[in-house]
């Protein structure tokens, strides 16, 4: 018996198509609507398809009059930080008014539980780490602007409309599905992992490191790597704590361990047994050197802990991926046992 239908905003990209699966896999219908701008027909796999904008208010009212959803999952939204910077009116456009007609649509349908796609670029420069949910948000781009404005709107939503909302700030995602079904595709590609593997498969040249003379034990960025999966399972563990009744709630999540960017590069030269080759490159402005999640505040009102905690089974799951994409090339899989922690 299903455990109720779900909509999810963007559940043709990255994490979207992976918290479909987690859902489908917890009894859930989930319904996903995209626009298609930068999502993947071959990834929803797990419920209906709508094509459509939320920009569109009478697509979304048919959508939710047809499924009459018991809560969102609302992940569409664009991401790229330097084209926010060039392009703001694009991401409030889409991020912040989107999700506007979104909530709206909500009301309109008498429905009252969100799960939103937030991110760590709220807090901005972090002032000490690991960063909790209590360090101030101080976004230093448009694309974190656009997430937090979304969240202080969720915020008011709720004093005015009793619409609850789980806001999950992510830290890096990273990684594929374990059971290789589905995985990472972004066009451009910006995401240090898949970027690695390519250079790995001979897809480009080289890896650039942006940074190399920063405060860390190698000098490279530090980031906290969550895997995909693991993003999922916190989604699906947000919506049945606001089925359940709880109370709304801001969360980081990532594992609370860092990893540098030459780390990652070595990672995956181990799994792959191939060489990398990189160039070094000024820092990127706005890039602080370490960004690190407690998650201990997940932990505490989800349950949730990361099960692919580690490095190296995240890189192993991300490789197997794109080894398995056509054009790659032959016996570029790695002989990494994929673990999972129960």
């Amino acid at each position: 018996m299903s455990a109720g239908t779900v909509i999810v905003t963007g559940g043709a990209g990255y994490i979207g198509s992976h918290t479909c699966k987690a859902l489908a896999n917890a009894g859930f219908m989930p319904v996903t609507i995209d626009n298609m701008i930068y999502g993947h027909e071959w990834a929803v796999k797990w419920g209906p398809l709508v094509k459509a904008d939320l920009a569109d208010s009478t697509a979304l009212d048919a959508v939710f009059g047809s499924y009459r959803p018991l809560a969102v999952l609302h992940f569409a939204g664009f991401a790229y930080v330097g084209e926010s910077v060039t392009a703001p009116e694009k991401y409030y456009r889409n991020n912040v008014a989107g999700t506007l007609n979104l909530l709206d649509a909500m009301l309109r349908h008498a429905c009252r539980n969100i799960v939103f796609s937030s991110t760590c670029a709220t807090y901005g420069i972090p002032t000490a780490t690991p960063i909790s949910e209590d360090h101030p948000q101080q976004p230093i781009n448009p694309y974190g602007r656009s997430k937090l404005m979304v969240e202080r709107i969720l915020c008011d939503y709720e004093r005015a409309h009793g619409v609850r909302h789980c806001a999950l700030r992510y830290f890096n995602a990273a990684g594929a599905d374990p059971g290789g079904e589905i995985g990472e595709d972004h066009t451009p590609e910006t995401h240090l992992l898949p970027l690695i593997i390519e250079a790995a498969l001979g897809g480009r040249p080289y890896v650039e490191l942006f940074g190399t003379d920063y405060p860390t034990a190698d000098g490279t960025a530090v980031r906290d790597y969550i895997h995909v999966a693991d993003l999922a399972d916190v989604h699906v563990r947000a919506l049945a704590h606001l089925l359940a009744g709880g109370a709304s709630a801001a969360l980081n999540v990532g594992t609370g361990s860092g990893h540098s960017v030459r780390e990652v590069v070595n990672a995956v030269q181990r799994v792959m047994r191939k060489s990398v080759p990189t160039r070094n490159a000024p820092r990127r402005p706005g890039d602080p050197p370490t960004l690190i999640a407690d998650p201990r505040r997940a932990t505490a009102v989800l349950g949730w802990q990361p099960r692919i905690p580690d490095l190296e089974t995240i890189v192993s799951t991300a490789v197997r991926w794109h080894a398995s994409r056509p054009g790659a090339p032959s016996g570029a899989r790695p002989q990494v046992e994929i673990k999972c922690t129960t």
